[in-house]
């Protein structure tokens, strides 16, 4: 009842080399979604990976929609039936995946896991609010509903807008960084802040090279089938070396260090650097060791290649120390 039968002389000869072209990049992406799970599998222990695993989400939705893409043309060729249900799903994945991926843009622009550990309320829910009218008007779009281009084009233009304006505040937040920790000498800190200010730099280059992309595939008006392969080759060529660009930035891996020192959440009026500082001190000093400002302990836990290690000790700085220290001299 949904599938329809062709014979292949009534399909456009130039659409004979969907089915290869299909087979080889739903391969291409499958590799990458498998090496993209192993490495933030391997890495896990480095950073919080919440961020790579939301993106390794990505190439999954796209090797599957290429998949049924595959199995709907390879179908229609050499069994002669073109399934519905097949392009429907085809049609689904492919919404599903330009959603995904615009979501994890959004998510690596507010500086989620790499500013802060998670979403103030507000930005979850403008995080949601965009990617729910993005997902909306996306599908009124490829269903051809009147008026829904002009609503896609306006999504486009706010979306892009809010990711280009939390890029440049994290830039902006991260320079400061850099000078406080130029002006006070805290080189511990320095390669942590240096590397997030590279990533953030490196993905703006990445969205502004989408932008380019995604104006050239909606303004493309050569519907001609002789080049309909040509212009798809191009296109998910064009989609695969981005991601890649961006996933190479932004994957797991064992970076500076204290780079996963960072706010539970974004602090209001800027960021500040997280104080790091070593101590040395003999054991008759350490015994009568005994400061407000200062909180000895032991690591809650250890990585299983550190247990055999010796036992670590952390002197850390209680953060309003120096606050409450300048308010009891003024008052």
């Amino acid at each position: 009842m949904y599938e329809a039968e062709y014979s292949s002389s009534e399909l456009n000869e130039a659409y004979r080399p969907l089915p290869s072209l299909y087979l080889a990049l739903s391969s291409i992406w499958f590799f990458s979604a498998c090496s993209w799970a192993l490495v933030t599998w391997k890495n896990r222990h480095f950073q919080a990976n919440n961020l790579q695993w939301m993106i390794a989400s990505v190439p999954v939705i796209k090797t599957l929609q290429l998949v049924l893409s595959f199995l709907f043309w390879y179908s229609c060729f050499y069994v002669e039936i073109c399934s519905l249900w097949m392009s429907f799903g085809v049609y689904i994945t492919g919404v599903l995946f330009q959603t995904a991926s615009f979501v994890s843009y959004l998510l690596i622009s507010h500086g989620y896991c790499i500013m802060c550990e998670n979403l103030s309320v507000h930005e979850k829910r403008t995080t949601a609010a965009l990617g729910c009218l993005f997902y909306l008007t996306l599908v009124g779009y490829k269903a051809s509903v009147p008026y829904f281009t002009v609503l896609l084009l306006l999504n486009y233009i706010i979306s892009f807008s809010v990711i280009f304006h939390h890029i440049s505040q994290n830039l902006l937040a991260l320079q400061e960084q850099l000078s406080v920790i130029e002006d006070d000498d805290i080189r511990a800190m320095h390669d942590a802040v240096y590397s997030k200010y590279i990533m953030f730099k490196k993905f703006q280059v990445a969205m502004q090279l989408i932008v380019v992309a995604e104006t050239v595939i909606y303004i493309n008006i050569d519907d001609s089938p002789d080049t309909y392969w040509i212009r798809l080759l191009v296109r998910e060529w064009a989609q695969f070396c981005i991601f890649l660009y961006i996933g190479l930035t932004f994957r797991s891996q064992d970076l500076a260090p204290h780079f996963s020192v960072v706010p539970t959440v974004k602090l209001k009026g800027g960021t500040s650097v997280p104080p790091i500082y070593s101590i040395e001190m003999d054991a008759a000093a350490f015994k009568d060791f005994c400061c407000h400002e200062w909180h000895i302990g032991v690591p809650s836990s250890l990585l299983p290649s550190e247990s055999s290690k010796e036992p670590v000790l952390v002197i850390v700085q209680h953060p309003y120390s120096s606050r409450e220290a300048s308010v009891n001299t003024t008052t």
